[in-house]
């Protein structure tokens, strides 16, 4: 565990250094409260500096948003491709978490922050970082994601398809977009399950905070194994399998991508664009050389009932971004001696797909989600 040190008059102090992102340590650290002008604190962001933060805590925000336009004055908005503005993009958003992420702040022994106007945090750190291991530093950004979670852990996330909450924990993405629910809540199961969906299994991969796999329960499957290779995604699961009394027919297995077995179903929702996260909540939406999409085509077919389908589900955002072609996807689908028996698409309803002002508005605007319907090919 690294320490970050720093000196308070003619006192050495530390503590422990922690980052969700994994930032490294900082090289130098320097106290810094509500006397520090925008133009200062982001000139010494840049060179590295972390700015212990001492003052009032709404101030504090204050200057990480005054931060926040600096970085984006001198930021280029597009490139000369939709390919080139993602990757422009990515580089920006790497160097806005570099530079606000240097405006950081102590938690004290039992999580607490002994801020002026500070909130209490301790049961929003508690949740995140489990329990309290001494003083320990953390970026202002960071702890604000945090408390953000906390809110959402304590109100859920209305999903229709299943008319109740789902409540996602720090570090596990939310099911804030409804297409890819809906997709699921509405494809007529496999033939063999509709027979008896009773006694039917189904895999929900990669299972998040477990929504798949309680919308497949609520559908009437007996048996739904969700599984994950995140600790956090498997506590959440658990927590909404309980609040919604489905612990009878979910089971939450990991860390792992294919539990043992076979299934009359296998749901896999991998991350939609093939490049590397920047820090745990975006392991929901990147995943770096498509990884899991892959582990998930080749397993499939091992994993299959007789007459079991697997459905893929995965946005085209990642075709008109110039990160992978329909050639690439479909080869892939071959390889793994799957064929297609159907595909159902639905279009995006999110906010961000009507916003002329998001530099990627062309690709979100003609994204679509896709259901593929997929079974073992005889040769296979």
């Amino acid at each position: 565990m690294s320490t970050i040190n720093w000196t308070t008059g003619d006192t050495q102090q530390s503590a422990r250094w922690h980052s969700e992102n994994y930032t490294p340590l900082p090289r130098r650290t320097a106290l810094a409260d509500d006397r520090m002008k925008a133009d200062d604190a982001y000139r010494r962001a840049c060179e590295g500096t972390a700015l212990l933060w001492q003052g009032d805590f709404h101030n504090a925000r204050q200057l990480l948003r005054a931060m926040g336009r600096r970085i984006d004055r001198g930021t280029p908005k597009s490139g000369t491709s939709l390919s080139d503005t993602f990757h422009l993009h990515r580089r920006s958003s790497s160097h806005r978490a570099r530079v606000l992420g240097k405006l950081v702040v102590l938690l004290d022994g039992d999580h607490a922050l002994a801020l002026p106007r500070a909130p209490d945090v301790r049961q929003a750190c508690l949740e995140a970082y489990g329990p309290p291991a001494g003083p320990t530093v953390v970026s202002l950004r960071e702890l604000l994601g945090v408390i953000g979670a906390h809110q959402w852990r304590s109100t859920g996330v209305e999903v229709p398809a299943l008319g109740a909450r789902i409540h996602p924990h720090y570090g596990v993405f939310a099911p804030v977009r409804g297409e890819y629910v809906d997709l699921v809540a509405r494809t007529p199961l496999p033939p063999v399950a509709r027979r008896s969906p009773v006694t039917s299994t189904a895999f929900d991969l990669g299972t998040g905070t477990g929504v798949l796999a309680a919308v497949l329960a609520r559908r009437g499957i007996g048996r739904v194994v969700a599984t994950d290779i995140s600790p956090r995604a498997l506590a959440c699961a658990r927590a909404n399998a309980h609040r919604l009394a489905l612990t009878d027919r979910i089971e939450v297995s990991g860390p792992t991508l294919f539990p043992e077995g076979r299934a009359d179903l296998v749901v896999c929702n991998p991350p939609w664009l093939p490049a590397r996260p920047a820090n745990p909540i975006e392991q929901g939406v990147y995943d770096p050389d498509s990884t899991m999409l892959h582990g998930f085509l080749a397993g499939l077919s091992a994993h299959l009932r007789p007459g079991g389908e697997g459905w893929l589900i995965l946005s085209d955002l990642a075709e008109h971004l110039g990160l992978r072609t329909r050639r690439q996807l479909l080869d892939a689908i071959q390889a793994a001696h799957l064929r297609v028996v159907d595909r159902i698409d639905i279009r995006p309803r999110h906010p961000r797909s009507k916003d002329a002002t998001d530099p990627l508005h062309a690709a979100r605007s003609a994204e679509t989600t896709s259901l593929w319907r997929l079974t073992a090919s005889a040769e296979g």
